[in-house]
């Protein structure tokens, strides 16, 4: 309290001017399509078109489906793979670009950048001939001798979604681990060595622990934006790698059933936001974003 008390009003008041703008910018951008679409989640919905007339029969045909719940894990499934795969390819780039020093540093880091200056329908749409019937896969395995013909089962499946979200994803865990493994203190790693610690030794023990905060924050990013995924899942996934996006989309854009669609949405938002509560019970804010 003493040290709010010590500063300037002018201070103070100008602190709270510099709030204002972000604060109204969440108010309009998050909170308000948030209780939007919560209001329209009781909407009804008819042939005529949705009205604002009050009703629980969204929920209803959502909890009388056991499509939408399964869906729903799946999801939910392929969410945390995605974000353990991330890590584990995100990690060794991060590692690599944290120990480079002067102009390599900036050249590397154009380069991963480089695919994600396209747009994300492009990059998705580029996994269709690697991965087709006729696609470069196929033909590097059938050169090799590996198969005698064609695999078929290479796209429209889950698989495919995990390949197409790991690509995608991959710089959102990259980009907190390289700034956390970049702020190492090296002489840390160098004491480790002087007291006998091996590579490996000094890795999981110095390394790893202090790079935790980029490790939790890429895995929150990650799962986040895998669970609301879209348009990866419908190009690659098929019937068998669909998510619920691909289950919430249709009722905006083919059955003109807003008020449903609304309602799916509220759902996954809610069990997203309990995965994250639960995470944030094990971990706290402090020691994703700072650390500490």
């Amino acid at each position: 309290m003493a040290a709010v008390s010590s500063v300037p009003p002018r201070r103070r008041d100008l602190r709270a001017l510099l709030v204002i703008p972000g604060a109204l910018w969440l108010l309009a951008f998050a909170v308000a399509p948030l209780a939007i679409l919560f209001a329209m989640s009781f909407w009804t919905s008819s042939i005529f078109g949705t009205t604002t007339d009050l009703t629980l029969d969204n929920y209803r045909v959502i909890a009388d489906d056991p499509i939408y719940f399964q869906v729903l894990l799946q999801t939910l499934r392929i969410a945390l793979t995605v974000t353990a795969l991330s890590l584990l390819v995100g990690y060794p780039m991060a590692y690599f670009l944290a120990s480079l020093r002067g102009p390599k540093r900036g050249v590397f880091l154009v380069l991963l950048f480089l695919p994600f200056w396209s747009s994300y329908v492009v990059r998705t749409f580029v996994w269709l001939p690697m991965l087709g019937r006729n696609g470069l896969v196929n033909a590097v395995l059938l050169q090799l001798g590996i198969i005698s013909e064609p695999l078929d089962w290479l796209l429209y499946n889950e698989g495919a979604t995990h390949i197409g979200l790991v690509y995608v994803y991959t710089l959102f865990m990259t980009l907190p681990l390289y700034l956390s493994l970049d702020r190492i203190d090296r002489n840390l790693i160098d004491a480790a060595a002087d007291l006998g610690a091996g590579p490996f030794r000094a890795f999981f023990r110095v390394v790893f622990p202090l790079s935790m905060p980029g490790v939790l924050s890429g895995c929150v990013m990650v799962f986040l934006l895998a669970c609301g995924a879209y348009v990866t899942p419908q190009l690659l996934g098929g019937t068998s790698g669909m998510m619920f996006g691909n289950v919430i989309a249709p009722q905006y854009t083919v059955t003109n059933n807003w008020a449903l669609g609304a309602a799916l949405s509220v759902i996954l938002v809610i069990v997203v936001f309990l995965c994250l509560v639960i995470f944030g019970r094990r971990v706290r804010l402090n020691d994703i974003f700072i650390g500490g």
